[in-house]
């Protein structure tokens, strides 16, 4: 499409009272069933979420099933997180028992496999989605298992702590890139080239907001212990509670800032074949989108909960352009191999991003 039409590349034509059976639904059976149900629920909400998701002139269309992503669940769960879980027990056993080298070395080892496996269900979660994600007939995927970028994943966050820190946007753009560049959708290939540039400014507002928050949290109880003689009024103190909710929601904000930047620059450094991309939402809007969840949640005692994926999937597809042009004649089915289960590592992690 032409650069004159990227408002309308993407557009959600869905609506929450279309939503609403099919989210209650779901928590009910949720709940009956002990959480079991869940994996259906997730099928279910994406199935409605894609189908109401229009690009350019056809929808997407979502082939999960509730039986892959509890199999890929229980797969984790029995192959992966109980063996880690039993030789964290061994490394403890061990160090009480007197042979703290040996037993703080598998301690050490297990740490490092569970981020490994951390960057491996990221990145297979996002390979898993593209395969079940169906456009004109064509999907996308990946044959790369992910195992490298696990890897990656645990040195780019060692390298990104160096510094104090400063290196961290370094480390998610790098990760951002290497995972979408391992992505395709149909016979093209995703190229993801996004930049550090323009970000640190905001990282570093991000970096020092918690110092400058509980420092004036700081000044600020000074006059009222003084005025006590040593000992905080009740008036004083519920201030001073008000003052530390007040730091917590502004290093939010400014957290919030520097991850609005952050999402858009990588969006606009993403490309599939002749296709680039946009992202259009800014920092308000994201505070829009968060404080709207916490009054849904807050209104409705909680039930509202079950609309947050419904508002954040319409805030994204909202917000997400495209700009060039598709040759839907050149179009031809993705060769990667379809998973048989879903984000079974990353669930089981209770990673489980909608």
């Amino acid at each position: 499409m032409s650069d004159h039409d990227q408002v309308s590349a993407f557009t959600f034509e869905g609506t929450w009272r279309e939503y609403a059976p099919i989210a209650f639904t779901n928590l009910l059976l949720t709940i009956v069933t002990l959480g079991i149900y869940r994996f259906w629920a997730t099928a279910r909400s994406r199935r409605y979420l894609w189908s109401r998701t229009r690009f350019i002139d056809d929808y997407l269309e979502w082939a999960g099933t509730g039986g892959e992503l509890f199999k890929g669940a229980l797969i984790a769960v029995v192959v992966i997180i109980l063996p880690l879980y039993g030789l964290n027990i061994l490394a403890q056993h061990l160090i009480l028992a007197g042979h703290a080298g040996l037993g703080g070395l598998i301690g050490f080892a297990v740490a490092m496999l569970f981020y490994v496996l951390i960057g491996v269900a990221l990145f297979r979660a996002l390979r898993y989605r593209l395969a079940r994600t169906y456009w004109r007939g064509i999907r996308g995927g990946s044959d790369n298992p992910g195992l490298t970028y696990g890897w990656s994943y645990v040195w780019k966050h060692f390298v990104g702590l160096f510094a104090l820190g400063l290196m961290m946007p370094w480390a998610m753009v790098s990760l951002w890139n290497e995972r979408w560049n391992a992505m395709s959708f149909g016979p093209y290939e995703f190229s993801a080239r996004g930049r550090v540039d323009g970000l640190m400014g905001r990282y570093i507002m991000c970096y020092l907001a918690p110092f400058v928050g509980i420092g004036m949290l700081g000044l600020a109880m000074i006059p009222a212990v003084m005025a006590g003689n040593g000992r905080m009024a009740p008036a004083a103190a519920f201030t001073v509670v008000l003052g530390a909710f007040g730091v917590y929601f502004f290093v939010g904000l400014v957290v919030m800032a520097y991850y609005a930047k952050y999402f858009r620059q990588m969006v606009e450094g993403m490309s599939l074949d002749t296709l680039e991309f946009g992202f259009s939402a800014r920092t308000m809007d994201w505070i829009k989108l968060y404080l709207g969840d916490v009054a849904l949640v807050v209104v409705t005692l909680g039930v509202g909960a079950i609309f947050i994926n419904y508002r954040h999937w319409k805030f994204y597809v909202t917000h997400m352009h495209a700009y060039g042009h598709v040759d839907v004649d050149a179009l031809t089915q993705s060769a990667t191999a379809a998973p048989s289960q879903g984000e079974g590592l990353l669930d089981a992690f209770d990673m489980g991003a909608f």
